[in-house]
């Protein structure tokens, strides 16, 4: 375990270094060695990510349902409405009859262009004051090259002017427009180093986690942007990386540097304390890094290839993030460990460590257990209850930046054609689709259809049918599962035609549908494969029933953040579905740092208990001595999260809200309330094994005694 032990590290003969004792010998002792291998090996793969470029990929495919079905069937047969389309939108208050000529040279500028297969006739509102035109690309909106998509976006607007209003929408659009995470990585990085000076009240020993994370961060950036050659990986993804590998990067280091500075004060020298520290804590790190890892790796049997290459990425992340911290850091500490080694006798000369505060709190929660438990729980179940009524989907142009091209031609197609327009259906029908347009504009929830459009061998057509509600409208999802349950396999059973529901707005909803049904067996998976780690390393049944359950509310009231902030529009965000995949990746990760936090309070807590049999003690010493610690790292975690609420992307701003919530109510009600709660009740049960399953479990020692 992690955490430091109340007994002198120099106490008695010393035991001969582990595995991770050795490894930190050796980082100690060849560091200059160690360092500049870290840094050749950093610079040689971001220069070779730098000049061979990233090939990220939105790999948005999902095989096996409707959408992708319709959207495979007019690519086979060459249907004009198998490419991603950009919408060119214009307004003249004075109406667009007198500014048509303008218009229509610039659409035929627009049809010269590289990328585009298509441009539709200008389509003119009711009003006369608003006008769109279809523009069909060459393939799907993340094949086509930005700067074709910008070249589209300036040949268009150059067209502004004099009365005439020009803006653009579309996902092809909306990508060109995106930014990255803005200067959320600087600012988490900034208070992260405040905290840590605070902590250990040295800029040195401060600034050495911090480094340990910028290494790790920056090679796996580089590795990521290297595989995207070779596998599918979303260009959201180093956003990510550098959220997570950042958090958990300056937490694997600081629980290392936290115990090594422990063994300072308790009189070993500094290459002794780093052998100590990287045998006891280091262990924690790797335990605590690989749970991680599995979690990840969980999402690949979701089957959804958009988030395999992230689920990859962080994975690899976390391993190399956990390599420095076993590897980097001692090294770093054979370098600095002098002027630390003195910096902290000075400090230990004239104060001694408070943990009596810890102490009193793990008391009063002990004399009073079962309200402690029952107001912590009912807390964390009332911040839940909002997840019940999530809505999974995908951020659109109407949730863009006011100021955008794309929000302005969402706003400018719902003005002048209703908000159905912005999420188009495209029915497909493999035979005849006469009777199929009259079908749609009987339908309850549709404003309008187009004609068939038919596919160039004449196998397919595809009608396009507009909503009269907004594509994240809840009504929208129910019009597409109606059209799919009722409508259509109705007018099928008529016609002998098959009929298939696309379009973005649908492949959103199946999406979603997928991650509902498919999200069980993934929480089985990792919770299953979790429990089982804790069983063989604390012996005990009720231990990792609990720290499953724990683990799942603090999710739980992690989403349910998220939905009344994003999905219900408090404190001024606009309001719109949660992200789809954002509930899989929050679980996987916050189920893994999650279990970091149980493995370091319970393992110093099984440590006292198997030196006293005193399980109430145990308790009290347990959060005594991990209190600090735990607090310090997730603070550090908190800011570097949350710091990514001020990006730019309403993505990374659910991220950055979920892991900060789950982590802050994990380290404080959880690790401080609930747990010490539940301990005390359990008392001595805690640690019940059955004999026959004792038996068969391997002993797994998580920490070697360092004295």
């Amino acid at each position: 375990m992690s955490i430091p032990n109340t007994a002198p590290a120099h106490a008695g003969p010393t035991p001969p270094a582990g595995r991770f004792g050795r490894l930190a010998a050796w980082s100690q002792r060849r560091r200059w060695a160690a360092l500049a291998l870290w840094v050749l090996v950093v610079a040689a793969i971001t220069v070779g990510s730098q000049a061979a470029g990233a090939a990220y990929h939105n790999d948005f495919s999902l095989p096996g349902t409707e959408s992708q079905a319709a959207a495979d069937l007019m690519e086979e047969h060459g249907s004009r409405q198998a490419g991603a389309t950009v919408q060119i939108v214009a307004e003249a208050p004075a109406g667009l009859r007198g500014e048509r000529q303008e218009v229509g040279r610039m659409l035929d500028e627009v049809r010269r262009l590289p990328a585009v297969a298509d441009v539709g006739d200008l389509s003119v509102s009711g009003s006369g004051t608003v006008g769109y035109s279809t523009v069909t690309l060459d393939g799907a909106a993340e094949d086509v090259p930005k700067e074709r998509i910008t070249k589209i976006i300036e040949t268009a607007q150059a067209a502004s002017g004099d009365g005439l209003r020009v803006e653009l929408g579309g996902d092809a659009v909306r990508g060109a427009e995106e930014g990255g995470g803005g200067g959320a990585e600087g600012a988490g990085m900034l208070a992260a180093l405040v905290i840590l000076v605070f902590l250990f009240g040295s800029l040195v020993a401060a600034a050495l986690p911090l480094v340990t994370a910028v290494f790790a961060v920056g090679g796996a950036v580089g590795l990521i942007a290297l595989a995207s050659h070779a596998f599918t990986v979303a260009d959201f993804t180093p956003p990510i990386m550098m959220l997570i590998g950042l958090g958990v990067g300056v937490d694997y280091a600081l629980l290392i540097f936290y115990r090594y500075r422990h063994e300072l004060r308790n009189g070993a020298d500094s290459p002794a304390a780093t052998r100590m520290a990287l045998d006891a804590a280091g262990r924690t790190v790797f335990f605590a890094g690989c749970t991680v890892i599995i979690a990840l790796l969980g999402l690949i049997a979701l089957g959804l290839g958009s988030l395999q290459g992230v689920a990859l990425a962080v994975a690899l992340t976390v391993l190399v993030t956990m390599a420095a911290s076993l590897t980097l850091l001692p090294a770093l500490l054979g370098v600095f460990g002098g002027r630390i080694q003195r910096q902290v006798r000075k400090r230990a000369a004239k104060s001694r460590p408070r943990e009596d505060g810890w102490r009193r709190l793990a008391a009063a929660v002990q004399r009073r257990p079962v309200p402690a438990l029952l107001a912590a729980v009912a807390a964390l179940l009332a911040l839940s209850a909002p997840a019940l009524d999530m809505r999974l989907g995908f951020a659109d142009s109407g949730n863009d930046a006011p100021a955008s091209t794309s929000r302005q031609a969402y706003d400018l197609l719902a003005k002048g054609f209703g908000p159905g327009f912005n999420g188009p259906l495209i029915v497909v029908a493999k035979g005849d689709a006469g009777p199929l347009r009259e079908a749609l504009a009987r339908t309850e929830g549709i404003a309008a259809a187009t004609p068939p459009f038919p596919s160039k061998d004449g196998e397919v057509s595809a009608v396009v049918a507009y909503p009269t509600t907004a594509p994240q409208d809840a009504r929208t999802t129910d019009l597409v599962h109606e059209l799919r349950g009722d409508v259509l396999p109705a007018l099928s059973d008529r016609t002998g035609v098959e009929y298939l529901v696309g379009g973005t707005t649908a492949a959103t909803q199946d999406f979603a549908d997928s991650v509902s049904a498919r999200m069980p067996l993934f929480v089985a998976v990792v919770v299953g494969l979790s429990a089982l780690l804790l069983m063989v390393v604390f012996r005990s049944v009720l231990i990792p029933v609990k720290a499953a359950l724990l683990n799942l509310l603090s999710i739980a009231a992690a989403l349910g953040a998220i939905v009344l902030v994003f999905q219900d529009g408090r404190f001024g965000a606009h309001s719109g579905p949660i992200e789809a995949f954002i509930p899989v990746m929050i679980f996987a990760i916050v189920f893994g740092l999650s279990m970091d936090y149980e493995v370091f309070l319970v393992a110093r807590i099984h440590e006292e208990w198997e030196r006293t049999r005193d399980p109430s003690r145990a308790v009290r010493e347990g959060l005594a001595a991990t209190g600090k610690v735990i607090t310090a790292a997730a603070a550090i975690m908190i800011v570097v999260f949350a710091a990514f609420i001020l990006s730019p992307d309403r993505m990374l701003q659910q991220f950055g809200l979920g892991l900060a919530v789950a982590v802050l109510l994990d380290a404080l009600v959880i690790r401080c309330l609930i747990v010490p709660a539940v301990m005390q009740l359990l008392g001595r049960h805690a640690w019940w094994l059955p004999a026959p399953l004792a038996k068969r479990l391997p002993r797994v020692a998580l920490e070697r005694p360092t004295a």
